[in-house]
């Protein structure tokens, strides 16, 4: 029997609201299921803080860099998911059974103009829309949605819910 690993990936995510209290949602590019949207959030690089990462990750996936963010907050504690078996040891080389998220919520100060998903290449979004952060349990991959479940409470009354 295979050993399963046990160690998770650390990763930041960045929850990032318009002035409407709307939620930056990106469809991603590599994914067979048209439903599959998700936050911004990547893995954390040697040597930098959580909230850089989560910002490199926005600016990466969005072209929003910080100068058009304001950051609200950050999340007490961070929140783990598991791979599905079908995924466990075929992503991010085998070693993570799964990703350790380390989420912030930003305002966006920007105009829609402004954001561009294809400013890192390659893209990891093909579409971006402004979601109602209630609905966002259902665009996520449903072994994600616990994670999303956490952020909302964690953000509850910055997001007025």
């Amino acid at each position: 029997m295979t050993e399963l690993p046990t160690a998770y990936r650390p990763c930041a995510g960045f929850m990032l609201i318009n002035a409407h209290r709307r939620v930056f949602v990106g469809q991603r590019i590599d994914s067979k299921d048209n439903g599959a949207w998700q936050m911004p959030q990547g893995g954390i690089d040697p040597g930098e803080d959580h909230e850089q990462a989560a910002l490199r990750e926005l600016y990466e996936e969005t072209g929003i860099g910080p100068s058009l963010v304001t950051v609200l907050r950050r999340m007490r504690e961070p929140v783990r998911y598991d791979l599905p078996s079908e995924l466990m040891g075929k992503l991010w080389g085998g070693k993570y059974r799964g990703q350790e998220q380390f989420w912030f919520l930003g305002r966006y100060e920007g105009r829609d103009e402004d954001i561009d998903i294809t400013a890192h290449h390659p893209p990891e979004f093909a579409a971006w829309q402004w979601a109602n952060p209630v609905d966002l349990p259902e665009l996520i991959v449903p072994f994600k949605r616990h994670v999303y479940r956490a952020v909302l409470e964690e953000f509850r009354e910055l997001l007025y819910l």
